[in-house]
């Protein structure tokens, strides 16, 4: 290669790349860095070289082939609502953008089954099932914005795991782009494939550090019954665990979801909307079901008179009709849209559901300890053991000052997460911010074996380098 200066060498891939994608998707502007090199976390720089959107897997390979020659770093992106740093681009790295990628195709009414380009919006996916009677199950607070790959990338999971379990469980198939340009079509969308090692789960969760998703079949489902939601107000967190053991045991739920009083004045004063009762509790929990009878509502309705009758809740709603459903659930929902300003340092970790009432005590006091001007927001899925704390940053304290403080409390905090063998990251995945604390969830014999993965696939470094590791 000619001895280029780095401007020089700049332009040289620009126009290679612009030769594969058109000029105009190949972006450079300061606006265009900034927006596609960083991700809602917002606790890291962007510095990104390029922003390069594909139009399909054939360009995508191209690309890929191209950066793999001339060893260039790429940072893979989707809807950028990440919230660990993990398509954040810092060190001058080619961003690139699948955006446009954003089809639905081969839809199939027997299989239950679509292709879905890794642009595709969640949200985007739930209608087209909702528009052919079926249902695409996984949903979370950002379904209106993130984006299919990015889901696959972190295993997402949201607010009805507890029966439909995580993304892993809707895909059929994968089309991905490995480091060196190569495409591979993963399992075919078989429901049975007893070949051997199954490379489209290894690529789920990598969080585009294996290959890059171009391409998936998703699996759909019947819809459920307009479900029915309880939000229930409680004094103590260890009646939390007694709520979802009861109630488990009495309906076939939907979610289990927990958040604090704290989390709620923060909504209540974004949405402007009503207080759910008229004294405050110290926690909420919202429950939603399927009742498909009479009967399933007379068996919700003893349920909760029986843990009313236990002092396990204070106060307590059923929702009447679907529209005092989803209002119920915006107490829930809003809560990361109402505190995002400040910003909020996040930690999404997990420990056992029978755990949590424990732990999140622990938690609580070492923090109200050691940070008392710190305010705690709590949310969560509880069904599943994913729990949400959310530091937001004192209105006096400077960015940089309160980042520092944060990551010197999370290795006391994560101390006391490995007590209850519990995981650092539950659903947004490692990326740049728990990167330094992965030991406290994987030993250094499973790290060893991860690393040695990402160097078969990647020797090169190129794919989302400097994340997870």
């Amino acid at each position: 290669m000619p001895n280029l200066q780095p401007n020089e060498l700049t332009q040289k891939h620009r126009s290679r790349f612009a030769k594969i994608v058109g000029d105009k998707y190949v972006l450079d502007d300061q606006e265009g860095l900034e927006k596609y090199g960083q991700d809602w976390s917002r606790l890291f720089i962007a510095s990104a070289s390029l922003v390069i959107r594909p139009a399909n897997t054939l360009e995508v390979a191209e690309i890929v082939k191209y950066a793999n020659e001339h060893q260039l770093p790429i940072v893979p992106s989707g809807g950028r609502t990440g919230l660990s740093g993990g398509a954040v681009a810092t060190n001058d790295e080619i961003v690139l953008s699948l955006e446009r990628l954003n089809q639905i195709s081969h839809f199939n009414e027997i299989d239950r089954s679509v292709r879905c380009g890794a642009g595709v919006i969640t949200e985007q996916l739930q209608n087209f099932a909702e528009k052919n009677g079926l249902y695409y199950p996984i949903d979370f607070a950002s379904a209106g914005s993130s984006q299919i790959g990015g889901n696959i990338a972190t295993n997402a999971g949201g607010i009805k795991v507890l029966k439909y379990g995580l993304t892993r469980d809707w895909v059929l198939g994968l089309t991905v782009v490995t480091a060196s340009g190569k495409i591979l079509k993963l399992n075919n969308g078989l429901v049975k494939n007893a070949t051997g090692y199954d490379l489209r789960h290894l690529m789920i969760g990598s969080e585009g550090t294996l290959g890059i998703v171009t391409e998936a079949e998703m699996q759909l489902t019947k819809p459920p019954i307009e479900p029915t939601v309880i939000l229930l107000g409680l004094n103590g967190l260890n009646d939390i665990s007694s709520l979802l053991v009861h109630f488990q045991s009495k309906l076939d739920l939907l979610a289990f979801e927990f958040f604090s009083q704290q989390a709620l004045d923060k909504v209540l004063a974004h949405r402007d909307l009503k207080k759910p009762f008229a004294d405050n509790h110290n926690f909420y929990v919202l429950i939603e079901f399927e009742a498909s009878s009479e009967q399933l509502m007379d068996q919700a309705l003893e349920a909760f008179e029986e843990a009313a009758e236990n002092e396990w809740l204070t106060d307590g709603i059923i929702s009447q009709s679907q529209q005092q459903a989803n209002e119920l659930w915006q107490y829930r929902e809003g809560i990361s849209e109402s505190i995002s300003h400040y910003p909020p340092y996040k930690n999404d970790i997990a420990v056992k559901p029978s755990q949590v009432g424990e732990f999140l005590t622990q938690v609580d006091q070492f923090v109200t300890n050691n940070y008392p001007d710190f305010e705690n927001i709590w949310f969560g899925h509880i069904g599943d053991g994913n729990l949400h704390l959310n530091i937001l940053k004192p209105a006096d304290l400077d960015l940089e000052t309160f980042k520092q403080q944060c990551t010197d409390a999370n290795p006391e905090i994560f101390k006391i997460l490995q007590l209850f063998n519990g995981s650092i990251s539950a659903e947004h995945g490692v990326g740049l911010l728990k990167k330094p604390y992965l030991n406290f969830s994987r030993s250094d014999e499973e790290i060893t074996i991860m690393k040695s993965i990402k160097s078969l696939f990647d020797p090169n470094n190129i794919l989302n380098p400097g994340k997870l590791f």
